[in-house]
């Protein structure tokens, strides 16, 4: 069983930067890929990034060239590195994993950007 939890949600001005935390506890060899989710208010859950176990990543075009996500398998946490934050980054921000063929989910941390 894996079990996350997300950190570093917050608000911001537009322009800002915040960096988000999920760290991985359990019975844990390695997880295949893990992500980060955002479901802003009568939107549909969209991936914003993914990163394997190898450090291959891809992201969403609407944030490409902002955010960066990196891991830390030693650690079992993902990060996500955003930059030049804009009102449309506001969401809720979920933590992922893959590991062996099933999904887990962390609570979501809420990012809010002011203009």
């Amino acid at each position: 069983q894996v079990q996350l939890v997300e950190s570093g949600g917050g608000l911001v001005q537009a322009g800002g930067s915040l960096r988000l935390s999920c760290t991985a506890s359990g019975s844990i060899f390695s997880i295949n890929f893990m992500g980060w989710y955002r479901q802003a208010p009568g939107k549909q859950r969209e991936l914003v990034a993914i990163v394997s176990s190898g450090g291959i990543a891809d992201y969403v075009d609407s944030v490409k060239g902002r955010f960066t996500i990196s891991r830390d398998n030693a650690k079992n946490t993902v990060y996500l590195q955003m930059n030049s934050l804009k009102p449309e980054d506001t969401a809720v921000y979920y933590c992922n994993a893959l590991y062996l063929g099933m999904d887990y989910w962390g609570k979501g941390t809420l990012v809010t950007v002011s203009t």
